[in-house]
């Protein structure tokens, strides 16, 4: 019979720092694959604050044009109303 050239108490010793190792690189790459999508997070979010703000200045400018058409058609309205009365005293 063929005995190994090693005793079950390193053969468990070595067997134990493979599955470290394996352990510790497998954490290692979990947490570099977490760092690159909390990575892809930030831009993507990034991407979400400069779109929101382009939503609000957009908003702010339509906000501001109806005001104005606002005001123009008050005044509109205005003379209109001022035209009316000057046809009904010429009548």
């Amino acid at each position: 019979m063929i005995f190994a050239a090693t005793e079950w108490a390193e053969a468990s010793v070595a067997i134990a720092g493979i599955a470290f190792i394996t352990i510790v690189v497998s954490v290692l790459i979990w947490q570099i694959f977490a760092t690159g999508r909390t990575g892809l997070s930030a831009k993507r979010e990034n991407a979400y604050q400069r779109l929101a703000e382009a939503a609000t200045e957009a908003q702010n400018r339509t906000a501001a044009g109806l005001e104005k058409t606002a005001v123009e058609l008050a005044d509109l309205r205005e003379r209109t109303a001022e035209l009316e009365r000057m046809l009904k005293d010429v009548e």
